[in-house]
């Protein structure tokens, strides 16, 4: 009986160690993509127009703007906070440091490539300054081949990827003559989607999150097209949308058949935002056509901070916080999703799932 005793607690106890020890195998995030990831690089990047810099964004969370386009935290943000770790640095902001002599290293926790504004086509607002993904990839090419970051860490890392809403916008502004149809278009980014992964993989990435892009067609700026619709979403834009998205999806089913010791995530982020839009009321929203903050038509019309904008009372009631981006509050309902969600919101499986995998090498 003792004897029996004895194993029992031995066996709790062993269990209990093994259960606080456990937790995620990733302790590095690696970040690609557009305003909806940025998290301050384009404030760091004088020649860039695209600019979040200025009150009030950052207003609710960190209490000063941090070149964040929201009023707190984005998606890649939560994903940090799930997993534990300190949230990922600009690349521009890490890069100053070293040349300053600040820093001698880059961090262990990971780093933030995003520019707002920019596209998966090199063309796409190169006017403004902004970073493209095929050059935030050779920023972080360089960093790799200079033994910046340890090849060991980029195995062990986790990749989040979402570009494309400024290609399609732009696809119907009035500045632009398209010389390919629609779905010509959404094919020439997807081959660039395509071209980035097969790249990220060669550098060492193993873990893919490939995020879908929203409902681009029912973002607040849409007041400044002609044509688009104010009173509903603009369709053929989301149209357009959800052939990319369907595209992405297809890359991230090829993954582990075609970059070997690799697993890739598709983040249903479309159908998810569409859920909220559908009910409002069970995920606590008032408004989720128009902008927290700006002006103008959906307060669409006019960047929230720049002259004769307004701002609403409580952005936790908002979808959208200024013309183009989600409130905090919509980024932490799309990040739990993405973290913990079942199959119609992440597949084929979610990112908590994928953080705690231990990957063959």
């Amino acid at each position: 009986m003792e004897r029996y005793l004895i194993k029992t607690i031995s066996l709790l106890v062993i269990s209990w160690v093994l259960i606080t020890c456990a937790g995620s195998n990733v302790h590095t995030i690696f970040i690609f993509g557009d305003s909806i990831f940025d998290a301050g690089n384009n404030h760091y990047n004088r020649n860039c127009t695209a600019q979040a810099d200025f009150p009030p964004y950052g207003s609710d969370f960190f209490h000063h703007p941090t070149g964040r386009f929201t009023n707190g935290r984005t998606v890649p943000d939560f994903i940090s906070e799930f997993i534990g770790i300190p949230l990922q640095k600009p690349f521009m902001e890490a890069r100053g440091e070293i040349v300053n002599g600040t820093q001698k290293n880059y961090p262990l926790n990971g780093i933030n490539f995003a520019s707002a504004g920019s596209g998966v086509l090199l063309a796409t607002n190169n006017d403004l300054g902004v970073t493209p993904i095929q050059v935030q990839l050779q920023q972080f090419q360089t960093l790799v081949e200079q033994n910046h970051i340890d090849a060991e860490l980029v195995e062990k890392s986790m990749f989040l990827i979402e570009s494309g809403s400024n290609d399609i916008f732009n696809f119907f502004s009035p500045l632009y003559t398209p010389t390919l149809t629609q779905d010509d278009y959404v094919q020439s980014m997807l081959v660039q989607v395509e071209s980035f992964l097969s790249s990220i993989h060669k550098l060492g990435a193993r873990r893919i999150a490939l995020f879908a892009l929203g409902p681009v067609g029912c973002v607040p700026a849409r007041a400044l097209l002609p044509g688009a619709p104010v009173t509903k979403c603009y369709g053929k834009m989301n149209k357009m949308v959800k052939n990319y998205n369907t595209g992405l999806e297809k890359l991230v089913n090829g993954i582990g058949d075609k970059y070997p010791g690799a697993v890739g995530v598709y983040g249903a982020v479309y159908s998810t935002v569409q859920i909220f839009r559908a009910n409002p009321e069970r995920y606590g929203f008032k408004n989720t056509t128009g902008a927290c903050c700006g002006y103008g038509t959906l307060g669409g019309e006019v960047q929230c901070g720049k002259e004769g904008y307004t701002v609403c009372k409580n952005s936790n009631e908002y979808l959208f916080w200024d013309f183009f981006h989600p409130s905090e509050r919509t980024y932490k309902l799309t990040a739990k999703a993405l973290w913990g969600g079942d199959r119609s919101r992440i597949r084929p499986f979610n990112l908590k799932t994928m953080a705690n995998m231990t990957l063959p090498h």
